[in-house]
């Protein structure tokens, strides 16, 4: 058996973070010793480990809350379960190309500057001194300038 404390050093979360999860119902069947403190076993870890990882790919507490009743629920709920995931997938496979833009856009502005440092271009990157209709920066711009999603 392990303490909160235990449980947030395995599994490198905080203590807080522990007893969120477990607060919100992540962890089922939670056990408590005689002074009503959380205890952990091996199931309860695999719960907490499922639910980092869920976390992790951006799946909100509530989404996981769900996954797990309909887990506990069993075979019946795979259709809706693989929902979830394959719904989660879309939007983490939609995160990793705008952080491809956001990658490129980064990698074109650090060029930019390397060469307004070794003076091979002038320094063109103080907005007092755009034009508005003057695409300035091209180099430096997102594709399509396409604004990320999340800012």
């Amino acid at each position: 058996m392990y303490t909160v404390k235990e449980v947030a050093k395995l599994l490198d979360l905080t203590e807080h973070t522990v007893r969120f999860y477990t607060d919100k119902g992540l962890v089922p069947n939670l056990q408590r010793d005689k002074n009503n403190k959380r205890i952990f076993n091996d199931d309860s870890l695999n719960w907490l480990r499922g639910a980092k990882k869920l976390k992790k790919c951006g799946m909100s507490v509530e989404d996981i809350k769900k996954y797990v009743d309909l887990s506990l629920e069993g075979h019946p709920t795979i259709e809706e379960r693989y929902e979830m995931i394959l719904k989660q997938k879309e939007l983490v496979l939609a995160q990793l190309e705008e952080m491809k833009l956001m990658a490129e856009y980064i990698t074109n502005k650090e060029k930019h500057y390397r060469d307004i440092k070794d003076q091979m271009i002038p320094d063109d990157t103080n907005p007092a001194h755009w034009k508005n209709d003057e695409n300035v920066n091209s180099s430096c711009s997102l594709e399509k300038d396409i604004v990320p999603i999340s800012q």
